[in-house]
């Protein structure tokens, strides 16, 4: 009888040969991870690992954030955080940031709270954009191709142009360093700082990279699987790579199964695809061929999905068609929020984390979980209604952290 490792190295032999996108596979030829216990949670912004580089300052984290943030996490009945951090807040202050992602492993480790360590960002850089964050600036300020203030959002030229060079390999900083390498080197001082926590589950490599032409897929698969093989060299906990922005089934990037799944890193071990979902999936037929198209993604690749953002929000048209989150219409019920999370349980997905969880104010209401009351840290009525919806579709986890395992 063949063993499964023998399959393995046969089945790779023969891709090799053949030539095969070794990304769209069976699932039963994926070592798998499978979750004994729900894995449910929170996306929490932090203090210092939030700051944009480029001056635009943020209101004051309240006193003992972290501790008392991971403190009502585990009293809702929470046991996971995905922990955003920017590359460009490290740049600008290093002993900060990693000063507050040790004392985010240490908060976690002491409530019991798995962490996904993620690699964020939102309009690329505060370089093209002054709400943008990610993408530090050693990066553009060299080159006169990213003209600051030039726009960081996925219709931006100067966004387009980035994102271009980022997925050909050419970004490089003053120095003439690689950026895939650069970001390797950072992604590997945060392992370096907390993969030794029990807290730790693993790692995010990029949230919601951009994609703008179909033959961009690939590079990304590339790029992910550069990420994964350098990560690999440090740490054998979990690692996250991210679906794309936008999400448009009806743009000319093509956002099929099949190109989703050119996406996944070669190495598929110990790895999850993660999604957002921003509503009930079912809700009307667009959105349930939109989440169906992740569901058979992650029959192609065997990889499983991890829902690290979710809510209940409205978008509609806005200027040259655009969707835009709509504040005003964007509600949070216990019925809502039970709905999605039943969806998901059905689905049989490995985990989720809600958005958000952030001491600074927010348009749209349900996206805060707790409010900065004069330095104290005050829940929200959604992290009622996000706990009530937890113990009812998944029961109780507060006393029983996720045991994540292969298989």
């Amino acid at each position: 009888m063949i063993s499964v490792i023998s399959k393995v190295l046969i089945f790779t032999l023969l891709a090799a040969i053949l030539g095969g996108n070794t990304s769209v596979i069976s699932h039963a030829q994926v070592p798998q991870l499978t979750i004994t216990e729900p894995l449910n949670g929170v996306v929490m912004k932090g203090a210092y690992v939030n700051v944009k580089q480029n001056n635009y300052e943020i209101p004051s984290a309240p006193p003992n954030y972290i501790e008392d943030s991971f403190k009502l996490i585990s009293q809702a009945g929470l046991n996971h955080v995905r922990f955003l951090f920017y590359w460009e807040a490290y740049e600008k202050n290093p002993e900060a940031f990693m000063k507050e992602v040790q004392s985010v492993a240490n908060a976690a480790d002491k409530y019991g709270v798995k962490v996904i360590y993620d690699n964020h960002q939102w309009h690329t850089s505060s370089w093209l954009e002054r709400k943008g964050t990610g993408f530090p600036s050693s990066l553009f300020q060299n080159n006169s191709k990213y003209v600051k203030g030039g726009g960081g959002n996925t219709p931006d030229p100067a966004a387009k142009t980035f994102w271009s060079d980022w997925w050909n390999r050419s970004v490089k900083d003053s120095q003439g360093k690689d950026g895939w390498i650069l970001m390797a080197e950072f992604l590997k001082k945060i392992v370096s700082n907390v993969d030794n926590h029990t807290s730790t589950l693993g790692y995010e490599i990029l949230s919601e990279p951009h994609v703008d032409s179909v033959d961009q897929w690939s590079k990304i698969g590339e790029f992910n699987s550069f990420i994964t093989g350098e990560l690999r060299n440090a740490t054998q906990k979990t690692i996250a790579y991210s679906m794309n922005v936008p999400v448009d089934l009806k743009s000319p990037i093509n956002i099929t199964p099949q190109n989703l799944a050119k996406m996944a890193p070669l190495d598929k071990q110990n790895v999850v695809f993660k999604i957002s979902v921003y509503g009930v999936p079912d809700r009307d037929a667009y959105q349930k061929q939109r989440f169906d198209t992740f569901l058979k993604t992650r029959d192609l690749t065997g990889i499983p999905l991890y829902i690290g953002e979710w809510n209940n929000v409205v978008r509609t048209p806005g200027e040259a068609g655009i969707f835009k989150l709509n504040p005003g219409l964007s509600q949070l019920t216990e019925d809502s929020a039970d709905k999605i999370l039943a969806a998901f349980k059905k689905a049989k997905l490995w985990g989720t984390a809600f958005w958000k969880w952030d001491y600074n104010s927010a348009d749209t209401a349900s996206f805060n979980l707790v409010l900065n009351n004069n330095g104290t840290l005050v829940p929200t009525k959604y992290l009622d209604i996000l706990k009530n919806a937890v113990a009812t579709i998944y029961g109780n986890t507060s006393s029983n952290t996720s045991q994540l395992t292969t298989s």
